[in-house]
């Protein structure tokens, strides 16, 4: 009986599921499905889906992108609904949007939000929407820089992906903000902080509800039902920037960002946050690392004298390094199971065995050209990746 309990578990762990929002079902960036030895090199469709940087959300068998479509004096930015298979086009929206290309491409940088049959989109002007899965109808929008009274949009533009939290959907401006998913409503506002380029993230603590947030100014802990400011960190960087989303492990908060800031590791207490430790082994520039077990798994924007920016394993515990590899610059992963998937700056696909010992790839295939910031996403057997010029590659990893 017990055998057969363990063959129940495993089969239901590595069943395919969709991916429907930044960082995953689970919000970790970790899918659960099995990933067969695919050949990467077989591309099974690619779509323009205009310049920009924001991942993709996939449900119902429907991928959800963003990208701008307008040219740099009155810009177009187009949310797109493909299908999944094909990358045929089922329905889109393209509303004006500002491009801010400081120092990049520029385009939009939120991923969409799906929830049941709604999706939620945000642009870099600030515009959320809330359409329609099936086709597309507009329910509500909201223009998150009339309602912060900026002049214009915040210094890298409107970033953090929408958090669906029950009733709510959660949004960044310069507060977090509390709206009611069904009628884009707003139930309450955070105070305000410097804006915030990456995306909340929930967690329970003690049978309560929070919301962590790494602003420019730090890491900010909120009551998920009010709003209040429950604990903060000050942590800033040199370029007033900080662009990941916090890693929640029960009641322990990991954070890393660029600019040789570092990592740090923080006990939430339930009214503070107790730093454990904090170094520079690890920066992540604007993607997020994976905790597997005892190991975090990331990218690390330093750079360490003439070696290039690397691949770094630390040990969760103490934020020890493991090992360091490099070969895919300032690339993006998340986890299939208990492998990495990379895809490099340059477009280089790869998977293999995510190990404290070192990272050897199993599969590897050049799938893009171009620059490649945006982190790829697994789903029903399938992989989207794309870059900075808008075109989206769907490798097809089933058997």
């Amino acid at each position: 009986m017990r055998q057969l309990l363990v063959l129940l578990l495993l089969a239901n762990c590595a069943r395919a599921e969709d991916w429907p929002n930044w960082r995953g079902p689970r919000h970790d960036g970790i899918s659960r499905e099995a990933l067969p030895k695919a050949d990467f090199s077989k591309i099974a469709w690619r779509a323009k889906i205009g310049v920009g940087f924001s991942s993709m959300a996939v449900a119902d068998g429907r991928v959800f992108a963003l990208g701008c479509t307008g040219q740099r004096r009155g810009n177009l930015e187009t949310f797109a609904c493909l299908d999944a298979a094909t990358g045929k086009k089922i329905w889109s929206d393209t509303y004006p949007a500002a491009l801010v290309d400081y120092l990049h491409e520029g385009g939009p940088c939120a991923s969409p939000t799906v929830d049941g049959k709604r999706v939620f989109g945000l642009s870099k002007s600030g515009r959320l929407a809330c359409y329609n899965v099936a086709d597309g109808e507009k329910h509500w929008t909201v223009e998150l820089m009339a309602k912060a009274e900026l002049p214009k949009p915040p210094e890298w533009g409107f970033a953090a992906s929408p958090l669906v939290l029950g009733n709510m959907v959660i949004v960044e401006a310069t507060f977090t903000c509390a709206l009611d998913k069904t009628t884009g409503k707003e139930i309450w506002r955070s105070k305000k902080y410097k804006p915030a380029y990456g995306t909340p993230v929930a967690f329970q603590f003690k049978d309560r509800l929070y919301i962590a947030t790494l602003k420019t100014d730090g890491l900010v802990i909120l009551d998920a039902q009010t709003g209040k400011t429950v604990a903060f960190q000050d942590w800033r960087t040199s370029f007033r920037t900080n662009s990941t989303t916090p890693i929640i492990i029960g009641n322990k908060i990991f954070i890393s960002t660029g600019y040789q800031r570092g990592c740090a590791l923080f006990e939430f207490t339930g009214n503070g946050l107790k730093q454990i430790y904090t170094n520079k082994h690890l920066s992540n520039h604007m993607n997020n690392s994976v905790v597997l077990g005892d190991f975090i798994y990331g990218f690390d924007g330093n750079t360490h004298g003439r070696v290039p920016k690397q691949i770094v394993c630390l040990r969760l515990a103490d934020g020890a390094v493991q090992w360091r590899k490099d070969g895919y610059l300032c690339g993006s992963l998340m986890a299939v199971q208990n492998e990495l998937l990379i895809l490099g700056e340059k477009g280089k696909l790869a998977i293999g065995p995510a190990s404290p010992k070192g990272f050897t790839p199993t599969t590897e295939a050049q799938i893009l050209q171009g620059r490649c910031w945006t982190v790829p996403v697994f789903s029903n057997g399938r992989i989207y990746a794309r870059n900075a010029a808008g075109t989206l590659v769907c490798v097809d990893a089933r058997k």
